[in-house]
Formats: C-alpha cells, structure tokens, sequence
C-alpha cells in the first residue's frame, strides 16, 4: 500500500483545518494539518489536498528548488533519482556531493528551458513523492497513478498570493512535517531567522536607491521585470533598495528600454537560468538605448542564478547575501 492519498478540493473551510489540528500560518498552500500525532499528515498544495500516510522514502525531484530544505531536514538520502538543472553554485560541498550520489534521469529542456521527462520514466522509479510540477507531467498524470506530487507554493499555477521570506520558514516546517522532521525543520528556521537578522543589522535602514530585478533574453530581444507579485520584490525591500516596479501588481512581465529608462533604477539585477552570466548581460546592455541606464552607466549590475530569488527557499537568502555584498558599498 502506497503510503498516501489524494484528493482534489475546491476549497478547505478553515474551521476543518483547525479541527484536524493545523498549526502554522494556515495558508491554502503548502500548510500542513496534522491528524492526531504524526500520520496520517494532510498538505494542501495549489488547491490539491494530500495525505501522507507515512514520511516518504522514495522521492523523485523534477525541480531543483527544493534541495536546500531537503538538505538541511537531512533528507537528501530518500530521493533516488532527480531530473532537472542543479547548477553547482547553489551548494556547498555537502549537497553537491549528496545530489552526486542521485541518479540524474535527464536534464533535457525544451527551447524555453522547461524540463523534457516522460511519464514513463518518472513512474518506472516507483517514487511515493514527486517534487516539482513539470508541463508535461502534471498533477492530474501522477495522481492516476497514485503518485503525490507537491510544488513549491509560490510557483503553483494561478497563484495569487504575495511571497515572503516567511513563506520560506513555512515551507521549511512543511517539509519537516512529511518527512518527520519537526525538530531538525525548527532547527533550520531559527538559523535562517538569524541570518535575516544579521542582514538587517548590516543595512540598517532604507538606503533610498533604487533598484529593478531583469531577466533578459540572451542574444536581445524580450526582456521581463518583477513586480510584487514576485520574490524579487521582498528581497530588494530587504536589502535597502526601493523596487521601481513596486507600482506593478503582477509576478513578471514584459518591459521596454524605454520604460527602463524612464524609471531609471540605480542598481540592476539581472536573473538567468543557466550558461554565461556576461551573455545574459550583453543581453540587456546590448540593447540600444541601455547604455543610458544609470545602473549601466555606473556598473552597478548583479547578474545571478534564477534560484536565488525565486521561488521562495533558502537560496533567496543566499540572494539577498549576495545583493547586500556586491552593493553595500555603493554610494
């Protein structure tokens, strides 16, 4: 017997949760609601409740993101195989070591760089949990065939909640429910809670420079900016700057130069999937009128890993570490 089940649900009445015995924030995704001590354990992830009837064991990633919480509940030895990109420079020498020691199924993308896996050879691994919703391997698919599947809350389609670096403490005790891990989760939070704190003591107040987090097309052409909706959007608030788009209510969207320009940020981001990091900056500086950008002017571009902003994890305060070193001495 499979140790879960699932069901799909328009909508979970709160007054249900708390009588099951929901802690935390309560949130329609990715809180978790205890029935009794321990299993049977009910998450509610993008509107689909599941029940773990046991910890896992046999867990397939088709995503990198949640390799930083796996690794600090020290369950990294239960996933058996995983799919996907894992660019070394999100871990340290102990997880890159664990995600050596699993086997890679494939890492074939298409040419907008979604992962490319059949159904067959995620089932053929027997997982009893799936990381990471994939376009051609949905939710729906899996559960057929009686295989949870749970996506990181931020990136669950048509999510309309506001990110947060307390999402990331939530999602770390969510984790640390269905794998049993409740005091290592705690553990991990409160170390996270502490690194937050010693940025927040490093920048002080606002700095009153602004700044735009980028994804640029590599070669020219489209070039998306982050509105609040996204990650980007706390993380720039924590590292002292004032987001330009902090006017647009949307995740991501398509921005001009001109409309660059006429915001004309002090400090650039620029996020990128993979290859080389000065391409994806010749992909926005190549860009005519971009060289009148002030950040461009000035040299104030941080090009970094999509991972370490978004969604929200750990590595978004790797991210913020990251802003907060290249930036803090500009005047």
């Amino acid at each position: 017997m499979k140790p879960f089940r699932t069901a799909i649900t328009v909508a979970v009445s709160a007054a249900v949760l708390l009588a099951a015995g929901c802690g935390g924030g309560g949130t329609d995704d990715g809180s978790a609601a205890p029935a009794g001590q321990g299993y049977p354990l009910t998450v509610t992830n993008c509107g689909t409740q599941v029940t773990f009837d046991a910890a896992p064991e046999r867990v397939v990633l088709l995503k990198s993101a949640a390799v930083p919480y796996l690794h600090a509940l020290g369950v990294m030895d239960r996933v058996t195989a995983r799919a996907g990109q894992y660019p070394q420079e999100y871990y340290d020498a102990a997880t890159l070591a664990e995600l050596d020691a699993i086997p890679l199924l494939t890492d074939q993308t298409d040419t907008s760089g979604h992962l490319q896996i059949s159904k067959e050879v995620v089932i053929g691994q027997e997982p009893d949990l799936v990381l990471g919703e994939v376009d051609n391997l949905s939710r729906d698919t899996l559960s057929a065939v009686d295989i949870p599947l749970l996506e990181e809350p931020a990136m669950c389609p048509d999510s309309t909640t506001v990110p947060s670096f307390d999402d990331i403490y939530a999602q770390m005790q969510t984790y640390g429910e269905v794998f049993d891990r409740r005091a290592e989760a705690q553990t991990a939070v409160a170390a996270l809670k502490d690194r937050m704190a010693q940025v927040q003591d490093q920048i002080g107040t606002s700095s009153g420079r602004t700044a735009a987090v980028l994804y640029p097309t590599i070669g020219g052409g489209t070039t998306y900016a982050y509105g609040t909706a996204s990650m980007a959007h706390p993380q720039l608030t924590a590292a002292g700057f004032d987001n330009v788009f902090a006017d647009v209510p949307e995740r991501v969207f398509e921005v001009t130069v001109e409309e660059l320009l006429g915001r004309d940020p002090d400090v650039l981001i620029l996020l990128y999937g993979d290859g080389d990091p000065a391409a994806v900056e010749q992909g926005l500086t190549g860009l005519a009128g971009a060289e009148n950008l002030t950040a461009v002017r000035n040299g104030d571009v941080l090009t970094q890993l999509f991972n370490f902003t978004e969604p929200p994890t750990p590595l978004s305060i790797d991210g913020l570490e990251r802003i907060v070193q290249r930036f803090e001495s500009v005047p």
